[in-house]
C-alpha cells in the first residue's frame, strides 16, 4: 500500500471512531461545540454529525473509484464544522482538552490540515474543478 492510500485509510478510520464518539463516549463534550447562534437542537445536531462521519469515514475506506467525489465531500464536511471550532474559541468553551484560549487558537489551523489530508489522500486535488486539463 502506498502513502496516499494509507493516508485515506487513516482519515476514514479517524472519521469513523470520531463519528462513534459522537453517539456513544462523548456525545456531551461535541454538544459543547454546538453554536448557541444554530437554530437546531444540539443533541441532534451532535448525532447526524456523528452518523456523517461515519458514513464519510467509512466511503474513505471503501469507495476507492469515487474517491476523488468523496475527498471533496470529506473537505466540504471540515469546512462546515470549522464555525463550531471557532464559537470554541469565541465562547471560551472548554472541551476536547481545550481549557485555554491559546490552545483553543491553536487548535484552528488544523482544521485546514484536516481539509488538505482529504484532498491530497483522495486525489481530489488533483480533479478540482476548473483546472484545465492537458491532453498527453
Amino acid at each position: 500500500m502506498t502513502v496516499r492510500p494509507l493516508a485515506r485509510l487513516l482519515l476514514g478510520t479517524f472519521l469513523v471512531l470520531a463519528g462513534l464518539s459522537h453517539l456513544f463516549w462523548a456525545r456531551e463534550t461535541f454538544r459543547a461545540q454546538v453554536p448557541e447562534w444554530l437554530p437546531l437542537d444540539v443533541d441532534l445536531v451532535v448525532v447526524a454529525s456523528g452518523v456523517v462521519e461515519i458514513a464519510l469515514g467509512a466511503a474513505l475506506v471503501l469507495l476507492h473509484r469515487q474517491r476523488v467525489v468523496v475527498g471533496w465531500v470529506v473537505a466540504a464536511f471540515f469546512v462546515a464544522v470549522f464555525p463550531g471550532n471557532v464559537n470554541q474559541l469565541v465562547t471560551h468553551t472548554d472541551a476536547f482538552g481545550l481549557d485555554s484560549d491559546l490552545s483553543r487558537w491553536l487548535r484552528l489551523p488544523f482544521q485546514p490540515l484536516l481539509i488538505a489530508w482529504a484532498l491530497w489522500s483522495t486525489d481530489a486535488w488533483r480533479h478540482r474543478p476548473g483546472r484545465a486539463r492537458m491532453d498527453a
